[in-house]
């Protein structure tokens, strides 16, 4: 199952106002697990910066100036994304400058099915807390030590949160590494089983308490469950 962690960062908070993408950030996860496969553009904007944006990024129009223009990059994006699910803190926000930019070109959007919320998952998860990135690192007991927002940065830390949030690493059990066998790739994912033992292990009770057992069982008369 490939996943791809992702956040984006941006001039303002509505792109119908003109307010653009100017940084996206993606991690690879496969069964849950970093590939160490990563996605990181900046992106020019071609418009201006507000303090406030400014403020929560500290990306400067001077500093995106010679960046690609969100056209340039779109089909790389894309392409790095595929079908993956994207897991994305407060995605309502994200897929929608995502599917304006692509609107703007006429690509295809990205559908809202293919995002997974982890802010809708840890609302449901603890009712009535603080659920925002960093209130939810202090909750798991990350430490973030940053100082301004980036998108790269801040996937790779909505990666940890989201494992917790799903219950920890691995919470299939799917204990294969990604780029081993095609054995061993089989045995991951939603359809891994436990493999038999080469040698049966020996049995654990004694023939005295086995035959405590059935004598007990006796006791519960004709119907009892356990006689089956």
């Amino acid at each position: 199952m490939r996943e791809i962690v992702m956040d984006t960062e941006t001039t303002g908070l509505d792109p119908n106002t003109g307010d653009r993408i100017v940084e996206i950030g993606g991690v690879e996860l496969w069964n849950h697990l970093p590939t160490g496969k990563t996605y990181h553009q900046y992106i020019n904007p071609q418009r201006d910066m507000p303090q406030e944006a400014f403020d929560v990024h500290g990306l400067s129009i001077d500093f995106l100036r010679d960046k690609p223009v969100f056209a340039k990059i779109a089909q790389q994006f894309l392409d790095f994304v595929g079908d993956a699910k994207l897991v994305i803190h407060n995605a309502a926000f994200d897929m929608k400058f995502l599917n304006a930019e692509l609107g703007w070109l006429d690509m295809p959007k990205l559908p809202y099915s293919q995002a997974i919320d982890t802010l809708d998952i840890a609302r449901r998860k603890f009712p009535g807390a603080q659920n925002s990135l960093d209130a939810l690192c202090r909750r798991f007991g990350f430490t973030t030590e940053r100082e301004l927002h980036g998108a790269l940065l801040d996937s790779e830390i909505l990666a940890e949160v989201y494992l917790e949030l799903i219950g920890g690493r691995q919470p299939d059990f799917a204990l294969g590494v990604v780029g081993g066998t095609d054995s061993e790739q089989t045995n991951t994912g939603s359809g891994w089983t436990v493999p038999p033992r080469p040698k049966t292990l020996p049995p654990r009770i004694t023939e005295a308490e086995k035959d405590n057992h059935d004598a007990f069982i006796k006791t519960l008369g004709p119907d009892a469950k356990w006689l089956n």
